[in-house]
């Protein structure tokens, strides 16, 4: 397993739409430990593929409690099946946005069906913060980002301080 650097905005390949996995094989497994590596050691509660710059429909999430069992999911060519008309606003974070938190409102239960890393088909009902990650997770698949749900003002403050963060870890 091995830690990847995360790309931060402005980085064009998180505004592009990731491809699907043709199939699950060695490279793919290998893909999502380095993924969950990566995850745990920023540290983050979800990481898509192409915050590491692979552009590939691939997430990974362990939204466990601090006091629980770590429970990390691969999640592979992922669809939201359903949204409810429930919404809640929470506070989000996004690794390719370091240091930055905003509320965001989103559905507060979503259905999801995906590929496991054993190849079947799987799909379950998910809440609280596992239903905010995953929507997080499939919007940076699809190329966008949590701070789009935010006003103009908001966004354009939040894009200037990014740029000077990558101006500065570039000259380091």
């Amino acid at each position: 397993m091995t830690t990847r650097p995360i790309l931060i905005i402005p980085e064009p390949r998180l505004r592009k739409v990731a491809d699907p996995v043709p199939a699950i094989d060695d490279s793919i497994r290998a893909l999502t430990q380095d993924m969950l590596e990566t995850m745990y050691d920023a540290p983050g509660i979800g990481l898509a593929a192409p915050q590491i710059g692979v552009m590939k429909r691939v997430f990974v999430m362990d939204c466990a409690g601090q006091d629980d069992p770590p429970n990390p999911m691969e999640i592979i060519n992922p669809e939201i099946l359903w949204r409810s008309e429930e919404l809640e606003t929470s506070e989000e974070g996004c690794l390719s946005i370091p240091e930055i938190y905003e509320e965001v409102t989103r559905p507060e239960r979503v259905r999801l069906r995906w590929l496991g890393l054993d190849g079947e088909i799987h799909e379950q009902e998910f809440g609280e913060r596992w239903a905010v990650c995953i929507q997080h997770e499939m919007d940076h698949l699809d190329g966008k980002l949590f701070i789009d749900y935010l006003g103009p003002v908001k966004r354009r403050m939040i894009m200037s301080k990014m740029k000077k963060l990558k101006k500065e870890r570039a000259r380091a």
